[in-house]
């Protein structure tokens, strides 16, 4: 062996904080893992001496040696701007219940499946997908292959694999369209992010409040790929180019995500047409984009909390009591109105092509 490697530091181990006080080492195990047996006083002087040390427990190896695993399984996509919004509501929803969270990403180069066996290697109590790119077939063989329970947050229906948090996005999408045609438009165009997981639900809503208002359907479609991060600010701005191709632009333009909404916002202003002025523009999540003052974007808000939180119900009422159906959790919306909507202008600038 290297001299450089006989004087590499090792961490501080439970026997080296017994050894700093003269106790035992079972003592210490006992204080750090919160079992009975020892008194106030020997609980402060070894929590202060684990600290003076720098000793930290083994999360893996105390996972273990628990009969049951504590943890919860998270995957999510870092790239999409709601999610991590949902993670930080789990957290402490995790704590309030006894669980750790064990965090997993989905990125353009790590799909789901891959993230699912890291988190199943942990020995995770529970897993739950947070806006996964699966369809239905693909969550329900996840769910078989894991055997534990499965939360997906996103888009999903009842089901017997798998529970379902989902928003109310039909319904969220069809009160945007409602206020517009209160405030006069009858033109309003709808971008669809062709794969985005929660895209269809939302784009019913939209088609469903057309057919009923007897307005004229103006979906723009644009694909890609919706685990790119760029994929959503590419959508948006695709569908500006497409509008103002066009020989006139709508009067709005509503969009199902917040950072499309912005792509096309910021196309649109590029070439001098005035939102609102000229057009309206509106998004759905109220993520923190749509909140900076520059931006300042009417959206439809879907609570990032109680989505958290309604996850980890989900997930902790599955592991205790097993024998329980899975359920659907819709969490409700409501619309935030900003600067980026108003009443269309009576006279509407047309397209430049």
């Amino acid at each position: 062996m290297s001299s450089d490697a006989a004087e590499t530091p090792r961490p501080p181990t439970m026997a080296d904080v017994a050894a700093h006080l003269g106790v035992s080492r079972q003592l210490v195990s006992i204080v750090l893992r919160d079992q009975p047996g020892a008194s106030d006083e020997t609980r402060r002087r070894v929590r202060e001496a684990a600290r003076e040390l720098g000793f930290s427990p083994h999360g893996g190896a105390r996972s273990l040696r628990r009969a049951r695993s504590k943890d919860l399984g998270v995957i999510f996509a870092p790239a999409h701007s709601t999610e991590p919004e949902i993670v930080e509501a789990i957290y402490p929803a995790a704590a309030a219940r006894g669980y750790d969270v064990v965090l997993s990403a989905e990125t353009a180069t790590r799909s789901t499946e891959q993230a699912v066996e890291e988190l199943l290697g942990h020995r995770c109590a529970a897993l739950i997908v947070i806006g996964s790119d699966l369809k239905h077939a693909g969550l329900k063989a996840v769910a078989e292959r894991s055997l534990v329970p499965l939360v997906d947050v996103g888009y999903g229906r009842r089901n017997q694999f798998y529970d379902v948090v989902r928003s109310s996005g039909d319904k969220g999408i069809e009160e945007l369209v409602e206020y517009l045609v209160e405030l006069g438009h009858r033109q309003i165009a709808y971008v669809d992010p062709a794969s985005m997981p929660p895209g269809s639900l939302r784009r019913r809503g939209y088609e469903r409040a057309v057919k009923r208002l007897d307005l004229q359907s103006d979906i723009v479609s644009v694909p890609g790929d919706y685990t790119e991060a760029s994929y959503f600010d590419e959508v948006g701005t695709a569908a500006g180019r497409t509008l103002l191709a066009r020989r006139r632009l709508p009067t709005a333009v509503i969009a199902p995500n917040d950072d499309t909404a912005v792509g096309l916002l910021h196309t649109l202003i590029r070439i001098g047409v005035r939102v609102p002025e000229d057009v309206s523009v509106a998004g759905f999540d109220d993520a923190p984009i749509a909140r900076l003052s520059s931006v300042d974007l009417t959206s439809v808000r879907q609570d990032p909390e109680l989505m958290g939180v309604s996850a980890v119900e989900a997930a902790v009422r599955r592991i205790e009591k097993r024998e329980e159906r899975p359920r659907e959790t819709v969490v409700e919306t409501s619309l935030v109105v900003r600067s980026s909507t108003a009443a269309p202008s009576r006279r509407q600038r047309p397209s430049r092509r």
